[in-house]
């Protein structure tokens, strides 16, 4: 049994949810802890910095409200990711207002830095790094991460290329501490699966792109619907970083998906440019072939937790 620290300890649903670039919102992410998973959201997408602020407002007022409300069926707590790459250049900022609104779980990518873990536990908060090898792994133990979420082939945007079954079973070998696995996970069955093979919690995104709350275009949405694992190309050209996208949206871009050229990561940027980078490339993981409407959070989350106890039932057969 993984030693998981008192938040999440007792989640309603073993899911968390994967920050949306750009797309994760305040809406987004309440309808989620509501539903009973994580619900979470980049920092950099409140823009101006200033609305980070008020963001933290509205998600800890809303929820505090619904748990007074729903004593004996509380939303899940929420989550924020901080991008930790230098290029950065509001992560002091960003961390300052998740430590005045003592924000339960942080997420970081991107580099591991000790003060960041150290800002979130001088208030109690709980962080998680997420990691595409077992040399990273460590690098953000060793640094103070409490936990780690493992990035493996097809998860949406920035991705590895390690199989769930070879990133999970290194990782365990020599932690016991919470681990969520990412990588084209949109099923009730596959969050199982993650939790069979070593995960304690399944890391979801893309299909959380295709839900009325997501600050998404519909054109993106529908592409979601429509699309399958056929419709994901690997590339690091947009960021500097391998990541996931749909085709579709290369190719209206004006590009040719399957002939894209190699980026130099010294161009990766998360700063203030990085909006417009991803403006029209839409990053999408390989799980899509399961999502085939556009619902609400609600919705998908019943979904989900309704395939988990068939799939739970199936095995006790």
């Amino acid at each position: 049994m993984s030693k998981l620290p008192a938040v999440l300890a007792n989640l309603p649903f073993p899911v968390i949810a994967s920050p949306l670039f750009i797309i994760s919102n305040p809406k987004l992410v309440i309808e989620q802890c509501k539903a009973g998973v994580v619900g979470c959201m980049p920092a950099l997408n409140a823009r101006p910095a200033e609305q980070l602020e008020e963001w933290l407002i509205e998600i800890t007022e809303t929820l505090a409200a619904y748990n007074a409300a729903h004593p004996d069926a509380p939303a899940a707590p929420f989550a924020i990711n901080q991008i930790v790459h230098k290029s950065n250049d509001r992560l002091i900022h960003d961390m300052a207002m998740c430590v005045k609104y003592k924000v339960p779980i942080i997420i970081t990518s991107l580099g591991a830095r000790e003060e960041i873990n150290q800002a979130a536990h001088s208030y109690g908060g709980v962080v998680l790094h997420d990691i595409i090898n077992n040399k990273f792994a460590h690098k953000a133990i060793e640094k103070g991460a409490d936990g780690l979420i493992a990035v493996a082939t097809g998860a949406g945007g920035h991705a590895g290329v390690k199989s769930p079954f070879a990133l999970i079973q290194e990782i365990r070998e020599w932690f016991d501490g919470p681990v969520a696995l990412s990588g084209s996970i949109a099923t009730g069955d596959a969050v199982l699966a993650a939790q069979a093979m070593g995960a304690d919690f399944a890391y979801i995104g893309s299909a959380f792109i295709a839900t009325h709350e997501a600050r998404a275009a519909e054109d993106y949405k529908q592409a979601i619907v429509d699309g399958n694992s056929d419709d994901i190309v690997y590339s690091n050209l947009f960021t500097g970083v391998h990541g996931n996208y749909l085709a579709p949206s290369i190719r209206k871009a004006g590009l040719d998906p399957d002939n894209l050229p190699i980026s130099d990561p010294s161009t990766m940027n998360f700063g203030g440019d990085a909006k417009k980078a991803w403006k029209d490339i839409w990053g999408c993981g390989q799980g899509i072939g399961a999502v085939h409407a556009v619902v609400s959070t609600a919705e998908l989350v019943a979904k989900l937790k309704r395939e988990y106890a068939a799939a739970k039932a199936r095995l006790s057969l």
